[in-house]
């Protein structure tokens, strides 16, 4: 009888910590690699000969939304993902996450991507989360945030103002309940109308609480424009008074205008971390944004969340002055493409000029009739990153790649459109900056998709090719893979991914999904 329940043979192995690719067998027995080296004489239950391919760790997604999207409800496979190598993704990012759940009413903040109407709860710590879907089966394994968002409005601050010392105190104790509970740090969405009011002593308290247990703080810039330097100075003087890790997700620079500001940008976070500041980045390979429509408003106007949003949509003289911020922005509003809405389908795919031109009224006055027709939930791609920023950025040690986006698979709505990256971030981010332009090697590139974000997060034991890890593994053709998804066609696999295995249970086989759901819940106690 085979000791190994699975061997990789003839595997140029790259281990996903920047070293240098070797040729090697791997064997796996149970959920762990026990042995890297030479097993030709040895046999086992399923044997895959990796000749010509590439093997590396499995891909950890950093900034992943697949929680707040519900689709690690509708969707378990995870398809979209799992077809690019992605093994492993951290949920709770950008302020917002599934739990602490202390009311329903908590659920609303959903309700910019989902129709919470249609979705059932049924826990409300991060345990009983991960209890839940644990018992639900996912194929990929997920771990947590607690989302600063999400505590707030647990604490019993259901609008946009500054807390008191009681519900500051309400946030810490749910805060350290979810750590102790699993979760790997919180995030911070202080762009967002629930947060845009939170002051800095409220983030130092909670960041000094997550110091405490190890973990760390991801953040979704309040400004990634015109005030990015200072957004990251905030976040850079938190991270220092408080002695918590930090992470910027999704890091970019938008509009034209401020890209020159990235320059300062790097070198205020060099300088921070040559000081001891424990800071660190992920990007997405895409010059568009995927983005809530309503984020264009001028911060003043998101201010106490939805019922005062439409208030002031609704107000002459509100609407006039939202609309003079609009126009002192310059968008390009022939870049910026209709994703999805509530209930206007017929805008899909056509940007934000030709709705205005068909409807008669300036793009401003568009925008404001797309949100208030369509709830507010209007998601928009916008065209305002700087390739040459993105491989600027890519260079850097300190970070990671992601996707930003969610898992899916075939069925759903055929007329909204998912941002592409959902579909192919891991393999563009491959075939851009690797085979096309020689920004990264491909040990570099791999290094950013597994052995950094796992040190980040703190996921034991994964993100590496070493005797006792996890079996997460993927399997690749360089010379096939591609990302064949786009704007105009999102929903397209990508290709060249040909074996994930995950807790040493094949999940993708030859290129196609085996139904298995390997997937566990990661828990950091």
């Amino acid at each position: 009888m085979p000791f190994y329940s699975i061997i990789l043979r003839n595997a140029l192995v790259f281990d996903g910590a920047g070293s240098a690719p070797k040729k090697s067998d791997i064997g796996i027995e149970g959920d762990r690699i026990v042995f890297i080296g030479d097993l030709s004489q040895e046999t086992a239950a399923e044997e895959v000969d990796a000749s010509g391919l590439y093997v590396a760790p499995g891909f950890i997604d950093i900034t992943n939304h697949s929680d707040t999207h519900w689709t690690l409800f509708d969707a378990p496979l995870q398809e979209s993902l799992l077809r690019q190598g992605v093994t492993s993704i951290l949920g709770g990012n950008c302020g917002s996450s599934l739990a602490p759940l202390v009311k329903p009413s908590d659920i609303e903040d959903l309700q910019k991507w989902v129709d919470v109407s249609e979705i059932n709860i049924n826990w409300q710590s991060v345990r009983e989360l991960l209890a839940e879907l644990s018992n639900h089966r996912v194929a990929i394994n997920f771990g947590t945030l607690v989302g600063h968002g999400t505590l707030r409005r647990a604490a019993g601050i259901d609008i946009s103002r500054e807390a008191s010392q009681e519900e500051v105190e309400k946030i810490l104790y749910l805060a350290h309940n979810a750590f102790e509970d699993g979760a790997f740090g919180v995030s911070t969405g202080l762009g967002r109308s629930h947060a845009l009011i939170a002051d800095d002593e409220e983030i130092e308290r909670v960041f000094k609480e997550v110091k405490k247990v190890n973990g760390f703080a991801t953040h979704h810039l309040q400004d990634e424009g015109a005030d990015i330097i200072s957004a990251v100075s905030r976040i850079v003087s938190l991270s220092r008074s408080s002695g918590v890790k930090s992470h910027l997700s999704h890091f970019k620079v938008l509009g034209k205008k401020s890209w020159p500001k990235q320059k300062s940008v790097l070198e205020l976070i060099g300088r921070a971390r040559s000081e001891g500041v424990k800071i660190t980045a992920d990007f997405f390979p895409y010059t568009s944004t995927g983005s809530n429509l309503y984020l264009l408003l001028p911060d003043w106007a998101i201010v106490g969340g939805r019922s005062k949003i439409f208030e002031r949509l609704s107000d002459d003289n509100s609407k006039k002055q939202i609309i003079e911020a609009l126009r002192a922005l310059t968008l390009h509003y022939e870049k910026i493409i209709v994703a999805s809405t509530l209930k206007d389908t017929g805008v899909i795919g056509k940007n934000i000029q030709q709705v205005a031109e068909s409807a008669g009224l300036s793009p401003e006055e568009a925008i404001l009739q797309l949100l208030v027709s369509n709830d507010l939930q209007v998601v928009i791609f916008n065209e305002a990153i700087s390739e040459e920023n993105i491989f600027e950025l890519a260079r850097k040690d300190y970070v990671a790649i992601s996707s930003d986006g969610y898992g899916l698979d075939m069925t759903g709505s055929k007329t909204n459109l998912p941002h592409p990256r959902s579909f192919g971030a891991f393999m563009r981010a491959l075939r851009v900056l690797v085979k096309e332009k020689g920004v990264l090697s491909w040990e570099e590139a791999i290094r950013k998709m597994t052995g950094l974000p796992a040190e980040i997060i703190g996921f034991e034991k994964r993100g590496l090719i070493r005797e006792g890890f996890f079996a997460d593994i993927v399997v690749f053709d360089p010379e096939t893979l591609s990302d064949a998804a786009d704007y105009a066609n999102p929903r397209r696999f990508s290709r060249g991914v040909k074996w994930v295995f995950i807790n040493g249970i094949t999940a993708l086989a030859d290129g196609e999904p085996t139904g298995k759901m390997p997937g566990r819940t990661l828990a950091k106690f």
